[in-house]
């Protein structure tokens, strides 16, 4: 099955928007609810239809999408995001390639996926330290993990570490549906109008 340079922006969409808010939360210590709702969605979500309804809809990926944008044009604000992505986008080709952490995070979305149901609430804290927890037994133990920096204080506190952590499998998931839609490090590269071009068709 063929997928569209359309399809792999809107999977780089849900990658940014999910870092963007670890960046945030690891400034601030707050977050967009819309943001890690939808996050928190996609990683339950796995008989979706299309690539848009992993996170609910197009429109939920609205700010990923205005990432990218921005990200084209050479006005990123934050010079960290692209390297985080990287580091994320790397770290998806060593956990695919681990059929036992790949099934261990299978098992735990699925367990997680029950207190939301129970809840009502895909991002309630309860979720979130469920999915931080998997996130930190699992897909952080591969070599090399990736760092957050942010403020001190924040960083301190569990569920802030745990909303992150939850964000990051978030992040790793949208990277292997990046790979799925035909995903790859040359087309990165050497697809930037192509793809600036896809993200502007995706917001009008």
């Amino acid at each position: 099955m063929s997928f569209s340079i359309d399809d792999r922006v809107l999977a780089l969409a849900g990658i940014a928007q999910a870092l963007q808010q670890v960046r945030r939360i690891a400034e601030t210590g707050h977050s967009e609810a819309a943001i890690v709702g939808a996050a928190m969605d996609s990683l339950m979500r796995v008989d979706a239809d299309s690539p848009a309804e992993v996170f609910g809809g197009r429109q939920r990926l609205e700010p990923g999408l205005r990432l990218l944008r921005d990200y084209f044009r050479n006005q990123g604000k934050d010079e960290m995001l692209p390297r985080l992505a990287l580091a994320v986008l790397q770290l998806e080709r060593r956990f695919a390639r681990d059929s036992a952490t790949v099934a261990k995070v299978a098992t735990g979305i699925g367990q997680a996926s029950v207190r939301a149901r129970q809840t009502g609430d895909s991002s309630h804290p309860d979720v979130l330290a469920a999915m931080g927890g998997l996130y930190a037994d699992t897909i952080s133990q591969l070599k090399p993990r990736i760092m957050i920096q942010g403020n001190p204080h924040y960083l301190g506190q569990a569920g802030v570490v745990s909303e992150i952590r939850a964000l990051l499998l978030a992040a790793v998931r949208a990277a292997v549906l990046w790979r799925q839609l035909g995903g790859n490090y040359r087309g990165l590269l050497l697809s930037r109008r192509r793809m600036a071009e896809a993200v502007d068709r995706a917001l009008r």
